[in-house]
C-alpha cells in the first residue's frame, strides 16, 4: 500500500516510459500548469521573433530604396507627390510629417521652419521608433522569467520525490527517477523558451538602433537642404 502511495506521489506506477507526452500526462498538477505555461510563452515567443525578422527585413530594404529615390528625386515636393497614399512605412511616415510641417511654415523665417521641421522629424522618428519596439518587452519578460518558472517546476518535483521516498521509506531510483524527470523536463522547457527570446530580443535592439542611426542621418542631411 505504501508502495503505491510513493507511485503516486511522483505520478508513476513502475513505468519506465519516458517520453515528453508521458512526463507530461504523469505530473501533478502544479508541473503541469508550468508545462502549459512554459509551451505557451515558448510560441508566443517564436511568433514575436518571426514577425519582428519580417518587419526589419521590410523596412531595412524599405529604407534603401527610399534613400536612393529620394536624391534621385527633382525636388522633395515631387517625390512626396509620387510616394504611395497610404503608405506604412516608417521612413516614408517621417518624411511626410516633415513635408507637411514644411508647407505649413513657409510664411515663417527660415529659422523658424527649419527649428519647426527638425521638431517634427524628431517626434516622428520616435513613434515610428516606438511601434517598431513593440513587444520587445515581452521578449525581454520570456527571457528573463522563464528559468525561473522552470526552476520552480524543477523544485516541485523534485520536493515530489522527497515525499515518495519519506512515504514508500524507499531509496529505490524507481521511485525517484520519475518526480526528478518531470522536473528536468521543467527546467528544459524553461530554458527552451528562454534563449531564443533573448537571442531575439538582443538582435532585434540592435536592429532597431541601427534603423534609428540610418533615420536620424536622413532627418540631417533632410534639414541641411531646406
Amino acid at each position: 500500500m505504501e508502495q503505491e502511495i510513493a507511485s503516486q506521489v511522483v505520478g508513476l506506477g513502475g513505468s519506465t516510459d519516458f517520453t515528453l507526452l508521458s512526463l507530461f500526462l504523469r505530473a501533478d498538477f502544479v508541473v503541469k500548469s508550468v508545462i502549459i505555461i512554459l509551451i505557451a510563452a515558448s510560441i508566443y515567443s517564436w511568433a514575436l521573433i518571426f514577425d519582428k525578422y519580417r518587419l526589419f527585413k521590410k523596412i531595412n530594404n524599405s529604407i534603401l530604396d527610399f534613400e536612393n529615390k529620394f536624391w534621385k528625386a527633382k525636388s522633395a515636393e515631387s517625390f512626396d507627390n509620387n510616394l504611395p497614399a497610404k503608405s506604412a512605412d516608417p521612413a516614408v511616415l517621417i518624411f511626410r510629417s516633415a513635408m507637411n510641417e514644411l508647407r505649413k511654415t513657409r510664411s515663417k523665417s527660415s529659422a523658424v521652419q527649419v527649428a519647426r521641421v527638425e521638431r517634427v522629424l524628431e517626434i516622428s522618428t520616435d513613434n515610428q521608433v516606438k511601434i517598431i519596439e513593440k513587444n520587445f518587452t515581452y521578449l525581454a519578460t520570456i527571457g528573463a522569467t522563464a528559468p525561473f518558472i522552470g526552476l520552480f517546476g524543477t523544485v516541485w518535483g523534485i520536493m515530489n520525490s522527497f515525499q515518495s521516498i519519506a512515504i514508500s521509506r524507499n531509496t529505490s531510483l524507481a521511485i525517484v527517477a520519475p518526480g526528478i524527470a518531470e522536473a528536468l523536463f521543467a527546467t528544459a522547457l524553461g530554458l527552451l523558451a528562454a534563449i531564443p527570446a533573448v537571442i531575439a530580443y538582443n538582435k532585434f535592439n540592435n536592429d532597431t538602433k541601427n534603423y534609428t542611426s540610418r533615420l536620424e542621418n536622413f532627418s540631417k542631411r533632410f534639414i541641411s537642404i531646406i
